[in-house]
């Protein structure tokens, strides 16, 4: 039987926590790195075994970390982040020019054919590749030397380039979003870009339409279907059927558009699901329920998926990098909490379990199905 394995990163170490394929029972290692920061983890499809984790302390800075065993044992590997021409500058929340800085990286992206080849996204906006399996570290420059660099600002996590998309069909085209810029797409493997934000609507800005500017919080893909895109934003629910170039909203009959997380079924590529949170200002759920709600057409239709969740004094939020499905026959789904709780349902998301309780806030989730 299939087995899956559980990767999450939170504001206080790492933990690695595996299952059969019924899901029931659960073996939790960790934490690893204690105390430090765990941005995100992830596992190469190439070799599963091999996984990459952002280590990172406002005190210590940026450590990456790499195992080779599927998270037994871990070793720091190279911290060389080679930034590429003149770093100019971007723009800060008073308008004033700011220096690009490296302060963290946020999200890394295994190559789907490379077990050495890895994608890093890192605050500030900048895109990282290494293929010697993250010894070394090249920026990959395009992206910050686009002409409407100096018009980014950070949102209030920070300049953060958080959501790293391959295309499974097109080795050369690759998606990324940042906050607060907005959704960027490069069909030459990361040489130029463009700006895929058109629909978007952004009602504290200068222009509400502009080009860029906009805070995306997070974009899913599902692999079948590489040029259909969902986007949970600063508000509003977004699909994109034409490869990012235009938007239109399905927000539907959600009780608020506004949340982090958005994520694909892994079998029913019209399947979504989001987890709402009551305003910008607010991040919790509302009325203190937490809900996860899930569309079967694409969005627009949403239903409320409350079965073994909390649905009385909840104040908790899911971050944008904290949910998963996994690829079993029956679809997973597993989030993580800033209450520090990861949950799973083994049913596409009718019913819920809790995988682990009183972990450190959680900053993501990531799913492995073994064979």
């Amino acid at each position: 039987m299939s087995k899956v394995r559980l990767l999450v990163g939170t504001r206080k170490g790492a933990f690695v926590m595996t299952a059969d394929g019924k899901r029931d029972k659960w073996e939790i290692s960790g934490p690893h790195f204690a105390g430090w920061e765990i941005y995100h983890m992830k596992g190469s499809k190439v070799n599963p075994n091999r996984i990459y984790g952002s280590q990172t302390s406002g005190w210590f800075g940026q450590v990456m970390q790499r195992s080779d065993d599927g998270g037994k044992t871990w070793e720091a590997i190279g911290n060389k982040f080679a930034y590429e021409g003149e770093a100019g500058t971007h723009q800060w929340y008073d308008g004033t020019p700011h220096p690009w800085e490296f302060k963290r990286v946020w999200h890394l992206e295994p190559s789907l054919t490379e077990a050495d080849t890895v994608l890093a996204g890192a605050e500030d906006a900048a895109l990282f590749k290494s293929t010697d399996g993250g010894q070394n570290w090249v920026e990959l420059s395009g992206l910050r030397k686009h002409g409407t660099g100096p018009k980014w600002q950070p949102g209030a996590g920070g300049m953060c380039l958080h959501t790293v998309i391959l295309d499974p069909k097109d080795p050369e085209r690759i998606y990324i979003a940042i906050s607060a810029a907005g959704a960027f797409r490069t069909d030459d493997g990361g040489k130029t870009w463009k700006p895929i934000n058109k629909g978007l609507h952004s009602q504290y800005i200068p222009d509400p339409n502009a080009e860029v500017g906009h805070c995306v919080h997070h974009i899913a893909m599902h692999e079948s279907r590489p040029g259909v895109l969902f986007m949970q934003k600063h508000w509003d629910v977004m699909r994109s059927d034409d490869a990012g170039d235009n938007w239109t909203e399905v927000s539907g009959n959600l009780p608020t558009d506004f949340g982090f997380v958005i994520d694909v079924h892994a079998h029913e590529p019209e399947t979504l699901y989001v987890v709402p949170i009551k305003s910008d200002s607010e991040h919790f759920p509302m009325e203190g329920a937490l809900r996860v709600y899930r569309s079967k057409t694409g969005g627009n239709e949403w239903e409320a998926l409350t079965k073994g969740l909390p649905q009385k004094d909840c104040y908790v939020n899911v971050l944008r990098d904290a949910m998963a499905v996994d690829r079993m026959d029956e679809c997973g789904v597993y989030f993580g909490t800033t209450g520090g709780q990861v949950y799973v349902s083994s049913d596409g998301g009718d019913s819920w379990k809790t995988v682990a309780e009183h972990l450190p806030a959680v900053l993501s989730v990531e799913v492995q199905t073994l064979s």
